[in-house]
């Protein structure tokens, strides 16, 4: 083996640290046949266990907040899925028992969504998941997790479900190396949320040795096999040195020569707020709704439900910006009261009606959030911003401002910027709102035709690529030529390097996961904005992501 192997760097840091392998359990079920005097108890028996599942990772969510609990309750909502429990109960009827039965339908649906080539394909994992904690519920064997160790460890694993990377004790998993996934995995979003270096996407991560020493660059994708007493002492040294720079960096973003760069924390709802808070983050630059409406079940939360939870994050950031993002559903996150009939004829959902299409074939839904935003706001100082999700054009941005002047909301107008074609017109989307925020994720996906979820297309789901920073590039360019404002909500801004590039090309203020604001704040100190201007150049200059990063890097580190 290579003594240096090269993922997707996924989580910035530096960990070095012993090898511990997840966890494994055989579930694989024996074909055992039942009568049909039996098929009752065996239904019921699937049935349960798919709940007590359900509910089990529901628990996790609350446990763990934040990203964690959106990612938990939609894997909650694949476990409930009726089509597929319909499937299971047809495999009982047929002779099979309970846990073959779940085996066996779930195993079915995982080759249809491995094979559609869609996006859902990337739900694969989460489905495995699903299906090996029902089977092992069923079986009565422990399922497979993270290890026990008395030392702290490096965790490597072929993939980790979000049930097992929610509750992830920083303090003992230094870093965690996969096989597969990619830099907008639901294992990838989690480890920047907790802080955790990671390397996704290493070709070979299996055969590393149970025990052997690893050095982890997160921000690299680099894994170092066995280093010897002076890398192991450098690399001690980078981590540290980082860690120091991190905690000693307080106070408003800004560069070196004191131009401001607003850093924003993202969260999915007030359980995030103290974190955020405790970060030093100098508002909300995206307030995801979703929770509200995935804990709803059968129709939205009502007003008075959502005023509250808004009020809440309002109040915790007075004097700084709250932007609010309306609720953003379909594709992996649909509701039963937003067209389930139609998504389900969809035969790419990410490509349908999702995030403001939806809500503007739902005019009901989209005006009662906006009227609970409303009421929240009411006697509170400052002015909450909302922005809508998946604009395409002008004509969106029209539909989404008029309702919210139809409904007296007072709040700075804005879109998101997810589809390159908003990038390409931002000048003319920007006669209609006030400002832009770049939802670097989907904007990414949507251009290089790759879904997010998927690890075998991750190079072009790497931030870096040139053709990405060029839309970003064009879009801020629009905002500076109206006045307004352009920044960047994706998971490039958790990025310290290339949050240095997104400032370069012009970009208003960066938003992150908590975890993330510290190591940002440190990096965009060290740097002038001239600086991180040719450094913004020279990465659009180059052909690959690759060389990107590695331009930037020579730009920003003097070389």
């Amino acid at each position: 083996m290579d003594a240096r192997l090269r993922g997707v760097g996924v989580s910035h840091g530096v960990a070095l640290g012993e090898v511990r392998h997840m966890g494994t359990a055989v579930l694989e079920p024996p074909p055992e046949s039942i009568s049909a005097e039996e098929a009752p108890a065996e239904r019921e028996r699937a049935r349960r266990a798919v709940e007590e599942v359900a509910g089990e990772l529901e628990a996790r969510g609350r446990l763990a907040g934040g990203e964690a609990q959106a990612v938990l309750e939609a894997q909650a909502l694949m476990a409930r899925d009726p089509e597929l429990m319909a499937d299971v109960d047809r495999r009982v009827g047929d002779g099979a028992r309970a846990e073959r039965a779940v085996h066996d339908a779930f195993g079915a649906y995982r080759d249809l969504l491995a094979g559609a080539g869609d996006y859902f394909a990337g739900r694969v994992a989460d489905l495995d998941d699903v299906r090996n904690r029902v089977v092992a519920r069923l079986l009565g064997v422990p399922m497979p997790g993270v290890p026990e160790s008395d030392e702290p460890f490096v965790l490597v694993a072929r993939d980790l479900a979000p049930a097992d990377t929610a509750l992830l004790d920083p303090a003992m998993v230094l870093a965690f190396v996969t096989e597969e996934g990619g830099p907008t995995s639901h294992s990838a979003i989690l480890a920047r949320a907790l802080g955790v270096p990671a390397v996704v996407a290493l070709r070979g991560a299996g055969d590393l040795a149970e025990g052997v020493v690893v050095g982890v660059d997160g921000s690299t994708g680099e894994v170092l096999v066995d280093p010897g007493p002076r890398e192991r002492e450098e690399l001690a040294r980078v981590a540290r040195e980082r860690r120091e720079a991190a905690l000693s960096a307080t106070g408003p973003g800004a560069t070196s020569d004191g131009h401001a760069v607003p850093l924003l924390a993202n969260v999915g709802g007030p359980a995030d707020v103290p974190a955020a808070v405790a970060a030093g983050a100098e508002g909300v630059g995206l307030f995801r709704t979703e929770f509200l409406f995935l804990d709803a079940g059968e129709e939205a939360p009502s007003e008075e439900v959502q005023a509250a939870a808004y009020r809440e994050v309002l109040e915790a950031f007075p004097e700084g910006r709250v932007v609010v993002r309306v609720l953003d559903a379909g594709a992996d996150k649909p509701l039963s009261f937003l067209s389930p009939a139609a998504s389900a004829q969809e035969p790419n959902p990410a490509l349908g009606v999702r995030g403001l299409r939806a809500l503007l074939d739902h005019p009901e839904v989209l005006a009662g959030q906006l009227r609970a935003l409303a009421r929240a706001a009411e006697g509170l100082p400052g002015r909450p911003e909302v922005m809508a999700p998946m604009v395409a054009d002008r004509a969106d941005a029209r539909a989404f401002a008029e309702a919210c002047r139809a409904v007296g909301l007072r709040a700075r107008v804005g879109a998101m910027v997810e589809i390159p074609s908003a990038a390409l017109r931002a000048r003319s989307v920007l006669q209609e709102v006030e400002f832009l925020s770049l939802g670097t994720n989907d904007l990414s996906q949507y251009t290089f035709a790759a879904d997010r979820q998927v690890g075998a297309v991750a190079r072009l789901q790497d931030p870096w690529q040139p053709a990405l920073l060029d839309l970003v590039a064009t879009a801020v360019e629009a905002a500076m030529a109206e006045g307004k404002g352009c920044g960047v909500c994706g998971e490039a801004a958790a990025d310290p390097l290339l949050a240095c590039v997104l400032v370069g090309l012009g970009v208003s203020s960066l938003s992150m996961g908590s975890g993330a604001l510290s190591t940002v704040r440190a990096e965009l100190a060290r740097h002038t904005l001239a600086q991180c201007e040719r450094a913004a150049a020279a990465a659009r200059a180059a052909d690959d992501a690759e060389e990107a990063r590695r331009a930037a890097t020579a730009v920003l580190s003097g070389g």
